[in-house]
This record gives C-alpha cells, sequence and structure tokens, in this order.
C-alpha cells in the first residue's frame, strides 16, 4: 500500500540544512501508510523536521540501507507491576528496585516507545512516569490511569486480587456509590492521571453456565461478579469528560458494551471476547460515536475463540482499532508481547498495514496524544528503523535495528 509522499524538496529545504540526526534511504510507513521510494528523516530538537526525498545532513547519520523507518509502537494496555509478587510495601521497594527498570529496558529493546499502564497503583506508577519523564529512569513514555475503578467486589478486586488485600487497595478503586465514583475520578484528575479506566464487568458465562462468573486460567478460583451499575458507569464517564479526560471501559459482552458506548465512554478495553458479535447496531454506534476498540488478543484469543472473529468485523466495518497487548506478569516478555499482539491481529484478519496503523496513529489517538504515532514534521521523533518491511509482513516488526525516543537512539542491535 503506497501513496506519493508530501516529500520536501531541495528547494524546500534549508541549505546547508544540518539536523541532530539523519536515517537515510529508508523506506517509510509515515503511521498511516507507506510513502513511494527512499527518504531522509531528519530530527531536530527531539522531532521530526524534515522527511525528504533529497539527501539531508546531519550532526549524526544513520543510514537505513534501504530499510524501514516508522513511528515507535504503542500499547495503550498494560499491567505494569507484578500483581503476583507486590503485597507489602517491602516487596513493592524490591519490585521497583529490581524489576521496573528492566521491564522498562525490555519495551525500547523491541520498539515500543510508548505505553499506557491501565491498572496499577496509583502512587507507584505516577512516579515512575515523573522518573521516566525526568531522564531519571530510562523507558518507554509512560502514560497511565492510574488504578482502575470497579463496583465493590467487582473485578479485578474480587478476582485478581481476592488474596492480596494490600494490592487490593492500591491497584483497585472499589467503590459503592454515584459519589463515591465521582469523587475517585476527581482524585485521579487531581494526580494528574492521563486517562480513566472503568471496568463495567469482566467475567462471562463459564463452563455452560448461566451465572455470570471470572476464570482465567492464571488464576485457579471463578468467582461469579455483577456488572458496575449503569448509573456508576455514567457518572464516572461524564466526571472524566468533565475534567478533560479520556474514559475507557472494560467490557467483553455485547451488553455491557452497549452499556458503556450509550453512557458515553470514549473507548472499549478487550471489547467483545465471550461471544461473536452478532449485532450489528452496535457496531453501527461504535462508528456514530467515534468509539475505539483495544482488542487485547495476546491475553484473550486462547481462551475466546469468538475473539479474533470479532476483531475482523469491527475493522472491516472502519472502527478505529488501538493495538494494547494487556500484558501482565507471569506470561511471555514484555515488549515481545506488544509485538505477538500485532501479529495476532493480522491472524484475525487485518492487514499488516491496519495492524500497523493501529499501533501508531490508532493507538496515539486512543490516547489522545496527536504528537505521537506518526513520521511527520512536528511530530516527537519517537521512531524505530526495521531491517525488513512490516506492510507486507507483520513479523519484520521483530527484525528491529535501532530504536529512537525523543530524537535520541536509545537502542541499538
Amino acid at each position: 500500500m503506497t501513496c506519493e509522499p508530501e516529500a520536501i524538496t531541495r528547494d524546500e529545504v534549508r541549505e546547508p540544512a544540518t539536523y541532530d540526526l539523519v536515517i537515510r534511504r529508508a523506506h517509510v510507513f509515515d503511521g498511516h501508510r507507506a510513502l513511494a521510494g527512499l527518504h531522509d528523516v531528519a530530527i531536530m530538537g527531539g522531532e521530526v523536521a524534515a522527511v525528504s526525498a533529497e539527501p539531508l545532513r546531519g550532526v549524526e547519520e544513520v543510514d537505513a540501507a534501504e530499510g524501514w523507518v516508522m513511528p515507535g509502537l504503542i500499547d495503550t494496555h498494560i499491567h505494569f507491576y507484578d500483581v503476583f509478587a507486590v503485597s507489602d510495601p517491602e516487596s513493592m521497594r524490591l519490585f521497583e528496585e529490581n524489576e521496573l527498570p528492566g521491564r522498562l529496558a525490555s519495551f525500547l529493546q523491541h520498539g515500543i516507545t510508548t505505553i499506557k499502564s491501565v491498572g496499577d497503583p496509583t502512587g507507584g506508577i505516577l512516579d515512575a512516569r515523573g522518573k521516566v519523564a525526568a531522564g531519571t529512569l530510562r523507558g518507554p513514555r509512560l502514560l497511565a490511569t492510574g488504578c482502575g475503578i470497579t463496583g465493590r467486589d467487582g473485578h479485578p478486586a474480587a478476582t485478581v486480587f481476592r488474596g492480596n488485600p494490600w494490592a487490593r487497595a492500591r491497584f483497585t478503586g472499589e467503590i459503592d456509590s454515584v459519589r463515591q465514583m465521582r469523587d475517585l475520578v476527581h482524585h485521579l484528575a487531581d494526580r494528574k492521571v492521563d486517562a480513566i479506566k472503568l471496568l463495567s464487568e469482566g467475567a462471562c458465562a463459564h463452563s455452560g453456565s448461566p451465572t455470570y462468573v471470572w476464570h482465567i486460567p492464571a488464576f485457579p478460583e471463578a468467582v461469579e461478579l455483577v456488572r458496575l451499575p449503569l448509573d456508576f458507569l455514567r457518572a464516572g464517564i461524564e466526571t472524566g469528560h468533565k475534567r478533560g479526560l479520556r474514559v475507557t471501559v472494560h467490557t467483553t459482552q455485547q451488553i455491557a458494551a452497549r452499556e458503556a458506548i450509550e453512557a458515553g465512554a470514549d473507548g472499549l478495553e478487550h471489547g467483545v471476547t465471550v461471544e461473536p458479535i452478532t449485532d450489528d447496531s452496535l457496531i453501527d454506534l461504535m462508528l456514530e460515536r467515534d468509539v475505539t476498540y483495544t482488542p487485547t488478543l495476546w491475553a484473550h484469543d486462547a481462551s475466546h475463540p469468538d475473539a479474533r472473529g470479532n476483531v475482523k468485523k469491527v475493522a472491516d466495518a472502519g472502527v478505529s482499532i488501538a493495538l494494547g497487548s494487556d500484558t501482565f506478569s507471569g506470561r511471555g516478555l514484555f515488549g515481545a508481547n506488544t509485538l505477538e499482539e500485532a501479529e495476532l491481529m493480522v491472524a484475525a484478519g487485518m492487514t499488516p498495514v491496519q495492524s500497523l496503523v493501529a499501533g501508531t496513529s490508532g493507538a496515539a489517538r486512543q490516547c489522545v496524544r496527536p504528537d505521537l504515532g506518526a513520521v511527520a514534521p512536528g511530530k516527537r521523533a519517537d521512531l524505530i528503523v526495521l531491517n525488513a518491511d512490516p506492510t507486507q509482513d507483520i513479523g519484520n516488526l521483530r527484525q528491529l535495528g535501532m530504536t529512537i525516543l525523543n530524537g535520541e537512539i536509545v537502542y541499538k542491535r
């Protein structure tokens, strides 16, 4: 998939133009499409300064050797802290000292330049975000919702954290009333979170039973749940919007997805996983309300056979898709899981380009970060250099040569 690039001609380039960094002789996927021909990509002051079909000069130059330059990937749905290990102040301290730096580095080593935490201890993850922004902790750009908000004894409070009360009080925000919902959203907004995440429901009919229960292989017990009351849901979304924050909602069933969208949700985390989407009007509603769908196949593909078909159906309809792996401790490798998510979306029926869009400009849109997810003048220079064409084979995302964050080379193979 190619188009004529909006290239800068020789006459338009400042002469002699010397940029901080120039990536030379590269094919470019700009976050939306592949540009025709080879280009030089220039970086100045942490931003993309030029994308030119003519040669550019830089203080530092990298020869892409006709490889590919594209935006760094954005994973919009991760759980960063180890929910199995963090259970008291000492284990929290040990995790932050011994595990957190390596997990951040692993994202960069796989070409992921932005991650969005959607359910970590509020104080810890916001402190990590501040250290990354200040440069005292090396890692991808970190966005965070703080704790996920759920009803009393809802998911994940009564499921993942059922036997871990210390973590339960920090990773989750359990509320009993509309007033508590509004107060908690205001509290998180005051702490400058990047978005709000609500958990409408995290359960499904299990093993042929009509009972509404939660069960995944990583945890041995099934837990009966109820959905977040609709007035709670509306209050959380309305309050988040009043504070200028995007609000996404964890759903797994069609009925819960519809409730969330009609209540004003900006996006669905997981979407519909436990049943096939049979209600075409639900997809029409997603399009009408401009809702983002985050499939999280990495976490749910193996146990939910309908998830792939649902992803293809919403993608074919033109619903905006954002890459989010739902990475959590205990399986796989941080960063590598994100690449697997991109591959699973293609396995579900999306094209490689659709998957790349979901992981770049689509994910940036979900995060309300128009400065990210594109290779164009004025955008942040969060880029990766690949040795093979990802628009033809999504597996070529694994052919990483270099990761650039804020215009600086932070990983080079």
